[in-house]
């Protein structure tokens, strides 16, 4: 099982960090199975997909792309919060809806998908 990638989202709509965690290494088509995991909401007289994410404070959405397979995605988005605001909200030079430059943050976030991965989910006190 894996975890492909992580997004956060600001207000506005504007990708303010990106992680690639997983790369598959062949170089063949992917194909989806259906039924797709997610769901259709009108707003606004448009249609929105929303996949697994989690709002944060102030607007701020956290979506991370994983298997399906993949088990304890609510408490990866719950530690994924944790460690935005431990590590990016607390740094004195990052500015709200401004792209996340801090390496705590990436080592974190890192070392938590990992975890993620090999225990399958978070438990209390993680």
């Amino acid at each position: 099982m894996a975890i492909f990638s992580v997004y956060v989202v600001n207000k506005a709509g504007g990708l303010i960090y990106q992680l690639d965690h997983y790369v598959p290494r062949s170089d063949t088509e992917k194909t989806f199975s259906y039924p797709l995991d997610l769901v259709l909401r009108p707003r606004d007289e448009r249609v929105v997909v929303a996949f697994g994410q989690r709002d944060g404070i102030r607007g701020i959405k956290f979506v991370v792309l994983a298997d399906p397979r993949q088990a304890g995605i609510d408490a990866l988005l719950r530690k994924i919060y944790e460690i935005y605001s431990d590590f990016a909200l607390k740094n004195p030079f990052y500015s709200l809806e401004m792209p996340i430059r801090c390496e705590l943050f990436d080592q974190n976030l890192k070392l938590a998908l990992e975890v993620a991965e090999k225990a399958g989910s978070f438990g209390p006190g993680s």
